[in-house]
């Protein structure tokens, strides 16, 4: 079973890395500043699309209570979101910083598409700390408990050893 990143989450990424190229390449204040953002943003969203963002593709499926042993594959993904949690959410904090700044740069030059930009990528970052990081979590949480379960069953049920 691959576990992929949703395809809405694909495509927003995709496009919010779009966006910034365009400020980058803006000059002047703005591209600057949308560089400084970049250079953070970037190994935060490879991050993101590592282990933090994969889990959310098997949301679905376990809505309508499916599961599949190869699921436990999520686990590891999980795990690392679990353990690099706290940097994740620092790493927001200086893109936020840094989105700020390309915000302030943006209203001096006039370049109004970039201070919107700026607002998008902080929603961005708010719904993944208020909904998609902790989705994750309880994905990873959710898989745990039913491999337990398993094991138990199959202990229980003289399955074993």
């Amino acid at each position: 079973m691959k576990i992929e990143i949703p395809e809405s989450l694909k495509v927003q990424h995709k496009e919010l890395h779009k966006e910034l190229a365009s400020a980058m390449k803006a000059g002047g204040e703005v591209g600057s500043a949308a560089r400084k953002v970049a250079e953070i943003l970037h190994p935060h969203f490879e991050k993101e699309e590592e282990y933090a963002l994969p889990p959310l593709g098997l949301l679905r499926t376990l809505a309508t209570r499916k599961y599949e042993p190869e699921m436990e594959e999520v686990l590891v993904m999980t795990g690392k979101l679990k353990s690099e949690y706290k940097k994740m959410l620092d790493e927001h904090k200086a893109i936020v910083l840094a989105l700020d700044s390309l915000a302030r740069a943006a209203k001096k030059e006039k370049k109004d598409r970039y201070v919107e930009l700026s607002r998008k990528l902080k929603m961005h970052a708010l719904d993944e700390e208020e909904f998609l990081y902790p989705a994750s979590l309880l994905i990873g949480r959710y898989v745990r408990e039913r491999v337990e379960l398993a094991h138990y069953e199959h202990h229980a049920g003289g399955g074993c050893c």
